[in-house]
């Protein structure tokens, strides 16, 4: 897989439109290539302690689809990743 470091909107990422911007933002993630290397799953516990709310476990699926897709996977869409997100959630009962 080849990094994606030639994007330069999050716009261009799939799954991610301007709610997942704000998001990304409050993480302190202000460019696409910040996601190449990233915990996804540390991204939405950190985004709900920022936030002081329990964001929807979907939101996490979409970082997961971001963060793969930026470290080169082949586009997918957001609920793809749902059955990964849910095993590393029952995994970690941190989330």
């Amino acid at each position: 897989m080849t990094e994606r470091i030639d994007i330069s909107n999050f716009s261009e990422i799939p799954n991610v439109g301007p709610a997942t911007i704000k998001y990304l933002k409050m993480l302190g993630i202000n460019k696409p290539f910040e996601l190449i290397g990233r915990n996804p799953y540390s991204m939405f516990k950190e985004l709900s302690e920022i936030a002081g709310k329990q964001f929807d476990p979907c939101l996490a699926d979409v970082f997961i689809s971001a963060v793969k897709f930026m470290e080169g996977a082949p586009p997918k869409k957001w609920w793809e990743y749902t059955k990964e997100r849910k095993a590393e959630f029952n995994k970690n009962k941190d989330f």
